[in-house]
């Protein structure tokens, strides 16, 4: 008879060691068995060990996590933590698999936020203005912006680059994404000038005994971290037209939709982004389809 928290560390662990998930992953896995630990123990539903779990324990957690208002994102995120979880402990003899026909609410998918060509233009104008300067921190943002746009990489990836993963003369990065899997992702000529004077100018400015072979730094010489690139993104987003947030994904999800725009095939977008499926993907097709509509309207004189 297991502890039903011990199993939970076991599993987040095996999913890092084992399967490679991320370590963002990880955490939200963590942390959405521990809301159903805790729901467990106030609710007095459970003895707190795996063998006695059954679905009805899930389905009334998920039923109060709904009543205390959180989004059906979050309840649909739970509710998949629930079920592999418990797959986890049947598979490997801790318990029963008791929340497999746990059924997660239907959640809408809003479309993903994506910048015009004119404002990407706005802002890579901001940031060479800044660069011109020969600020090292803005050196290193405008190479940031430059390579997100060109390469549509997620943020996680970005901040684990190192100089290595790039190739200056070929002008292709090397990414480690999701699950392990490696890519090599084209960027054009700004990117390269942007990146090439951040390493020849920006980077030695800030290095110390901490950078290691990070190919970006935060300002007191660590590799960056997320965060930084957060703040840096909302700070040249908070302005540019368009709704939905403000974070790095908005340059991968404009990347991939200026790409179909531009007659890019869809398996090659794919590729591009490192989609494991195609039909996550094909999300960015009704983010150009939108944006036709809306250039028909204002446009057609019987629209």
């Amino acid at each position: 008879m297991a502890n039903l928290r011990d199993a939970i560390r076991d599993y987040v662990r095996a999913l890092s060691l084992e399967h490679g998930r991320s370590d963002h992953t990880c955490r939200a896995v963590e942390s959405d068995l521990s809301h159903f630990a805790d729901f467990l123990a106030d609710a007095r539903a459970g003895q707190g060990d795996t063998e006695s779990l059954d679905l009805e324990q899930f389905r009334d957690w998920l039923w109060q996590e709904t009543k205390a208002g959180y989004a059906s994102s979050t309840i649909a995120r739970r509710a998949s933590s629930a079920r592999g979880f418990t797959a986890w402990l049947h598979n490997t003899g801790r318990g029963p698999d008791a929340a497999r026909r746990l059924r997660s609410p239907k959640s809408g998918r809003s479309l993903p936020r994506m910048v015009s060509t004119d404002a990407m233009d706005d802002i890579f104008s901001d940031l060479r203005g800044r660069a011109a300067t020969d600020d090292p921190v803005a050196l290193r943002d405008l190479a940031i912006v430059e390579l997100l746009y060109a390469t549509g990489v997620r943020v996680s990836e970005l901040c684990s680059l190192d100089i290595a993963s790039i190739d200056l003369t070929e002008r292709v990065v090397r990414v480690i994404g999701k699950g392990n899997k490696e890519r090599v992702v084209p960027f054009g000529q700004p990117a390269a000038e942007a990146v090439t004077a951040w390493l020849a100018q920006g980077r030695t400015a800030l290095e110390d005994d901490d950078s290691g072979d990070a190919l970006f730094l935060g300002a007191r010489g660590g590799r960056i971290n997320p965060r930084t690139v957060y703040e840096l993104s909302r700070r040249l987003l908070e302005h540019a037209p368009g709704s939905g947030p403000a974070g790095p994904h908005a340059f991968r999800h404009t990347a991939a939709t200026h790409l179909l725009d531009g007659g890019a095939d869809l398996r090659g977008v794919q590729e591009f982004l490192g989609h494991a499926d195609l039909g996550t993907t094909q999300i960015y097709t009704h983010v150009s389809a939108e944006r036709l509509r809306e250039t028909y309207r204002r446009a057609h004189p019987r629209a």
